[in-house]
């Protein structure tokens, strides 16, 4: 009776071309979108320590300046944007001003994080149907190798079933991380979105009015 080792060096060794292809193809999408989690988790992780630092500065005039980081960057540019005395500029227009550039500084800062995130919600769409394609592709051989060899029994094509099977199972193992991982993702980044909006709000009307 035919065996199938469900073991992946097993399944890429024993299973046919097409879905041995399907099966390198989900490996490649599983260890990317593992690696952009990584690399999004760090980068938001320390963005959002940043940012309440950089809430603290707002609120408290006493707290302390970091040397760097997003705090710096946004208080700099206030500083640089308040200096600026356009002639006629009423105090609103300063705000806005001031406030405009901020902004335009915080969205530079969360595009690092941004960045590659259509990635994982591609891997999270996509990877089921490569995965349901590769099964799809090995029933059919499957059958087409039942019917060659004349064996109508259930041992016989049990093995190449499981190797069908097997694809959407790692297609499933691949796309739910990266849904996951970007849906919290993006939340997160909407969620700072916002708070540094309202930071930036603060800090632009504090400079125009200090400037006044």
């Amino acid at each position: 009776m035919p065996t199938l080792d469900l073991s992946l060096s097993g399944m890429l060794m024993q299973t046919t071309g097409p879905v041995r292809a399907v099966l390198v193809l989900l490996l490649v999408c599983s260890v990317l979108c593992w690696a952009i989690i990584f690399e999004k988790v760090t980068r938001l992780i320390r963005l959002q320590r940043e940012a309440r630092g950089f809430e603290r500065l707002v609120r408290s005039q006493d707290a302390p300046v970091p040397s760097t980081g997003l705090a710096t960057t946004l208080l700099a540019t206030a500083a640089m944007e308040t200096g600026r005395r356009p002639a006629g500029e009423t105090l609103a227009e300063r705000r806005e001003r001031i406030e405009r550039t901020l902004r335009e500084s915080v969205a530079a800062a969360l595009l690092p994080v941004e960045t590659r995130l259509p990635v994982l919600a591609t891997i999270g769409s996509a990877a089921p149907f490569i995965g349901l394609f590769g099964t799809v592709w090995g029933i059919m051989h499957a059958f087409a190798g039942l019917a060659q060899a004349g064996d109508s029994s259930l041992a016989a094509v049990a093995p190449g079933i499981a190797e069908a099977l097997s694809t959407t199972a790692i297609g499933l193992a691949a796309a739910l991380p990266a849904s996951i991982a970007y849906n919290m993702l993006a939340g997160s980044l909407g969620m700072l979105a916002r708070r540094l909006g309202l930071a930036v709000a603060a800090l632009a009307r504090q400079s125009a009015e200090a400037a006044a």
